[in-house]
């Protein structure tokens, strides 16, 4: 919803501040619908597409139903409950949303297992370490959210497509000890051999050049082959943070040049196969 209404704003060629006083609205209040922070009411959907020259009727009518679906889900999203919009950043409460209608994700990562699939007690040794900085109410929530997230992408396995892939050095470093590490890595033999999610290692003896960008998500939200084909569209977003902050890049040209990134290492990895051969043997190590 919201990249169609900052698409049709700019092919109209209007700025925010232009919307904010057509609507009589705040212009943080445009900003924050475009951000995906809130949603927009259908009654001021109608007028705004109307004054963004939006005035194809099957398109009207699918994005007012989209609007009033999204009002319903948004009041009851548990993300946008007090306690959690107050620990969770701005970054990963649009990631949950967009994980919602994703149908394929990708995750690039150079440090840790990403969030998706770890256990619980990995993700807890992980935070634990923050623990100076990240108040025990912050960890309790942020741990709490990263169960559910899971449990709600695993449970769209088959509408949607996961792949990860992983530097060795995530392999060789085993957060919250041996013990804990291995049942980590016995998940995500698990994932790979229920055909949940696609895992690869991309080894230090890889010839190929390592991504300098830290780790990334990119959600497609449509087929991957359109996006080639899409112009200006966007239909694909990139999650990425850094120990400080985090943000959401809906940026066509930045995915794209990350996306194509991500598609030149994971043909440089270990395939699946051997990635599980790999990771079997680390187990043993660890045990």
């Amino acid at each position: 919803m919201r990249l169609v209404l900052r698409e049709a704003r700019e092919a109209a060629g209007y700025t925010q501040l232009d919307v904010a006083e057509q609507m009589e609205w705040s212009l943080s209040k445009v900003i924050r619908i475009e951000n995906g922070d809130v949603t927009i009411a259908p009654n001021d959907l109608r007028p705004l597409l109307n004054y963004l020259n939006v005035k194809d009727r099957a398109q009207v009518a699918d994005l007012l139903a989209t609007a009033k679906i999204a009002r319903t889900r948004q009041r009851q999203a548990w993300y946008q409950k007090p306690e959690f919009r107050e620990y969770l950043t701005d970054g990963l409460r649009r990631l949950i949303e967009y994980e919602t209608e994703a149908t394929s994700m990708h995750s690039y990562s150079l440090f840790h297992i990403p969030a998706l699939l770890q256990i619980p007690s990995y993700s807890k040794a992980l935070i634990e370490k923050w623990r100076d900085e990240i108040s025990e109410e912050q960890r309790h929530f942020r741990l709490e959210a990263r169960r559910i997230r899971r449990e709600a992408v695993l449970q769209r396995i088959g509408s949607l497509r996961m792949t990860a892939l992983l530097d060795e050095s995530v392999f060789m470093r085993a957060e919250g000890g041996p013990g804990i590490f291995a049942d980590q890595l016995e998940e995500i033999l698990r994932l790979e051999e229920q055909r949940l999610v696609s895992i690869r290692m991309f080894p230090f003896s890889a010839d190929a050049a390592l991504s300098y960008n830290a780790g990334f998500d990119i959600l497609f939200l449509g087929s991957e082959e359109e996006e080639s084909d899409a112009g200006d569209k966007v239909n694909a977003v990139m999650y990425r943070e850094t120990g400080t902050t985090d943000e959401i890049v809906e940026d066509k040209a930045v995915t794209t040049r990350h996306f194509a990134r991500y598609r030149k290492l994971w043909e440089a990895a270990l395939n699946e196969d051997e990635t599980v051969d790999f990771v079997r043997k680390r187990i043993r190590e660890l045990r």
